[in-house]
């Protein structure tokens, strides 16, 4: 019988498509979930103090779904976590609303994308505070997660009648809802749809009447960006409205009901991004006079607009805005106490605390006050209490000077990677989204070291540990002072590699280091998508050399046991490639494998050497126990899109499976103690996250633990109950 290795260098051999036994129905185990805490990470584009109920307030988020501040523990509690696979695109907040008569009723227009691949939106209505919904499909899209997504709300609660509701779209114009969000249609509108743009940027009562923000005028003098109706039936353009390129975009607005004012912020772009210039105006409604209130003009090397307003329902004349893209001198809060005569800015005397969330410090000695802040509120029962989200988190104050994350329980990072190390202090290493890299001293605490520094990356595109010697981690991704780094004390800190190829800096892609960490590969893919050749090197990292038989964009994957051995997925050929000189040339191996689309996992099984399972996504889940040379396909489950391993069970010899993909009729997270024979479900329809297809792995200290990266509800782990 040839060796393994001999196997390994023989020519490419097909799958072998034989079948296992059909499993049974997969049963459910009970488990307990909770988010492995980093604390914020994402865009909070919306708050809602409600304004009727002292410490009621909700929050929401471009792609991590929305959150009810729970006043007694101090915490926000996530309210869109039952959102499943199939609708991953609602798990993006577009706007939200409150009924100030009935403080129970909550109401969430959901849609992260308005593409033409994206599904509709849907609004989600409830009577509990949002512990129960009811859920109506939209004809429409919503876009949560796209330019404009910090304008709002564009869903209002009628202020004549608490069954009508109003809803602003992007490309479709004005709905209407009289039955409370049961059933929606067309609103007669007098701005035109648009198959591009903003449309209804915000929809906001001013006494008995709607104010509607336009978000697609062009500026020019006799644009229209501001509509209303005092009868709920008939809109009209308000007269004298502000024009040019600082008044172009109508942001947010905010009613001062005791002086009947309405104030509006604009830019010349939607934001987050893109805005250079911007304004601050005030309406007074009883007789329709305008007034330029901005606290500081954009000019000069000083770009951005306005963006969040609030006003304090115990105080006449004192406001808070926003400004947003803001790099220069970096964005603020101003606040006025005279109706916008002055202003100060409370930035300047801001003490900011992030202790409980030290990645805010970006890698530098002091955090900075934030960016993309288009989400202001101020607390109607607490003139001193001030939140403002921002691309990262949640601040907030209750003197006017003392700020700190007022994030607890919201989470909404976007995980790429995982690992659980077998030993030392963290028991996992997480690779994320915008944060780069995050060692976890503790689950329940914000890693104390904040993001991996040296150096400080953006989004993290690579992660991996040398099995037999896994003090030894690597690194890769965006970053300002290189994309790669090296660690040899488990991912605690970090040194950059003292060269990295050239390519890395405009393509960095996954990384991998061989069982002993003696050779790294690395593979290069641009964000556009483009693959590269990946690069080899055995001196961790001073020089490089490029690998001509790797397949490009590949995700290079290094045998446990064997240092010599190293292996790829070829998603264009269908082919498993390997090679068994140290990543110095690859061989096709098995092939036949296409799952016919770029995402693909190819995993192995830990102190196995060729033991190899390949997640092909809806094409099933496939093994290989010969390093790749034949494939059997597992029939126990049917679609396969993320796979890992964890401590055995008690009394068995191989480790514990963990899958998300489906054994029966839905996407799910299941777990496997006896080689994928049979399969338990993990999770529940209260805890599906959408779209969860990134990366999952088990504990290998404590068995039935795992971790689940989601794309936008951070960490999830669970444990059995």
């Amino acid at each position: 019988m040839p060796s393994r290795r001999a196997v390994l260098a023989g020519a490419a051999v097909a799958a072998v498509l034989t079948t296992l036994p059909s499993p049974a129905v997969a049963a459910s185990h009970a488990y307990r979930w909770r988010n492995a805490v980093i604390g914020g990470t994402g865009f909070v584009t919306g708050v809602l103090f409600h304004p009727s109920v002292r410490g009621l307030v909700y929050a929401r988020t471009d792609i991590g779904g929305g959150y009810r501040w729970d006043e007694r523990d101090g915490r926000w509690v996530a309210l869109t976590d039952h959102i499943g696979w199939d609708d991953w695109n609602l798990l993006g907040v577009e706007a939200m609303a409150v009924d100030p008569r009935h403080p129970d009723r909550l109401y969430l227009a959901l849609g992260t994308y308005a593409q033409s691949w994206a599904g509709n939106g849907a609004v989600l209505r409830s009577e509990d505070r949002g512990s129960t919904w009811q859920r109506t499909d939209l004809a429409v899209k919503l876009g949560a997660n796209e330019d404009g997504r910090g304008c709002g709300e564009r869903l209002l609660v009628d202020p004549r009648d608490s069954d009508t509701l109003w809803l602003g779209t992007r490309h479709d114009g004005l709905r209407k809802s009289t039955d409370r969000g049961a059933t929606w249609r067309a609103a007669s509108f007098p701005a035109p749809p648009a198959a591009a743009g903003q449309g209804v940027t915000f929809l906001v009562a001013a006494g008995r009447a709607v104010y509607a923000g336009w978000g697609d005028g062009d500026g020019t003098a006799g644009a229209v960006n501001l509509y209303r109706t005092s009868d709920g039936t008939t809109w009209e353009a308000v007269p004298g409205q502000p024009t040019g390129t600082a008044a172009k975009v109508p942001v947010r607005a905010a009613y001062d009901r005791h002086t009947r004012e309405l104030y509006v912020t604009y830019a010349d772009a939607p934001g987050p991004n893109g805005q250079a210039d911007g304004s601050v105006h005030r309406l007074r409604t009883t007789d329709g006079e305008w007034t330029e209130v901005t606290p500081v003009k954009p000019g000069g090397s000083d770009t951005f607009g306005y963006g969040g307003v609030a006003v304090d329902a115990r105080r006449p004349g004192t406001v808070v805005v926003s400004t947003n893209n803001r790099w220069a001198a970096v964005d603020t809060l101003y606040r006025t106490t005279d109706a916008g005569r002055t202003w100060t800015s409370l930035k300047d005397t801001a003490v900011l605390d992030v202790s409980e969330t030290p990645y805010l410090k970006w890698g530098e000695d002091e955090p900075k006050f934030g960016w993309w802040i288009q989400a202001v509120a101020l607390d109607p029962y607490d003139s001193r209490h001030v939140v403002y989200g921002t691309g990262a988190t949640l601040y907030g104050t209750r003197d006017l000077r003392h700020w700190a994350p007022q994030i607890r329980g919201l989470e909404e990072t976007s995980v790429r990677q995982l690992i659980s190390p077998p030993a030392g202090k963290a028991h996992l290493i997480s690779g994320n989204g915008d944060i780069g890299v995050m060692y976890h001293e503790s689950l329940t605490a914000s890693p104390a070291r904040g993001m991996a520094d040296n150096p400080v990356f953006g989004t993290a595109t690579g992660l991996a540990q040398a099995a037999a010697r896994p003090s030894y981690v690597v690194r890769a991704g965006w970053g300002d002072h290189g994309n790669g780094a090296w660690s040899n004390d488990g991912g605690r800190t970090w040194t950059p590699f003292p060269a990295q190829p050239a390519i890395a800096k405009d393509a960095p892609g996954p990384i991998a280091a061989n069982a002993d960490g003696s050779v790294l590969l690395w593979s290069f893919v641009h964000w556009d998508g483009t693959p590269y050749p990946a690069q080899r090197s055995a001196d961790n990292g001073a020089t490089w050399s490029e690998v001509s038989t790797f397949p490009k964009g590949a995700t290079p994957v290094a045998d446990p046991v064997d240092p010599s051995v190293f292996y790829a997925f070829d998603t264009a050929t269908g082919t498993l490639h390997a090679s068994t000189d140290g990543g110095l040339t690859f061989a096709a191996r098995a092939g036949g494998l296409s799952s016919g689309d770029r995402e693909f996992q190819l995993a192995v099984a830990p102190g196995r050497s060729g033991d190899l399972w390949l997640s092909l996504k809806w094409n099933g889940l496939y093994r290989s126990t010969d390093g790749g040379g034949t494939f059997t396909k597992v029939s126990t489950c049917w679609a396969s899109y993320t796979l890992g391993f964890g401590r055995a069970a008690p009394g068995a010899s191989y480790p514990a499976v963990y899958l998300v993909g489906s054994t029966g009729t839905g996407t799910a997270v299941y777990r496997s103690d006896d080689e994928a024979k049979s399969w338990v479900r993990i999770n529940d329809d209260r805890h599906q996250w959408g779209w969860i297809g990134a990366a999952i792995t088990g504990d290998p200290r404590i068995h039935g633990r795992v971790y689940l990266a989601t794309n936008g509800r951070g960490v999830q782990y669970g444990e059995p109950v």
